[in-house]
């Protein structure tokens, strides 16, 4: 007797066109911070899959006495280190915003063997306001808004 298995042909890639989920941390003039995530989903995804966005900690994640911290990416892989969660913790203890998401980004590829076929990024910034940014792939930026200019930085990345 036969099998009635069926192959999946999922295989996230990098969005070649730079369209992905938004991330926003703001920082206001009385020290609060904020922030939003909303995603564009993986195009093509799977039936039933739930990304980084609407878990907490993972997508987003804000702690008015610390810091903020937001992903963009394949949400697999920032699920599976937490990251913005982590990020923040981090800056809890001591690290700077920059260098807590380089290690965010460290950490996820710690998990896989070679140069990921994937993009993630990640952005963050702290109460006292310094901001970082890192991702595994060159091409990732971020916009910078402050007393009426919006300054688009591209972030170092790991490859």
């Amino acid at each position: 007797m036969g099998s009635l298995v069926e192959k999946s042909k999922y295989s996230p890639e990098i969005n070649a066109e730079n369209y992905d989920t938004i991330g926003m941390l703001c920082l206001d003039t009385y020290g609060n911070l904020s922030g939003s995530c909303t995603t564009s989903g993986l195009a093509y995804k799977m039936r039933g899959r739930v990304g980084d966005s609407p878990i907490i900690g993972s997508g987003l994640f804000v702690d008015n006495e610390v810091g903020a911290a937001t992903a963009t990416g394949l949400g697999e892989a920032v699920i599976k280190t937490v990251g913005s969660l982590l990020i923040v913790e981090l800056m809890r203890n001591g690290w700077s915003p920059q260098k807590a998401c380089e290690e965010a980004i460290n950490r996820i590829l710690s998990k896989h063997i070679g140069k990921p076929d994937f993009q993630v990024g990640f952005i963050a910034i702290n109460v006292a306001g310094e901001k970082g940014a890192y991702s595994i792939h060159n091409g990732f930026s971020y916009t910078y808004f402050k007393s009426g200019k919006a300054i688009n930085i591209s972030s170092a990345s790991a490859y």
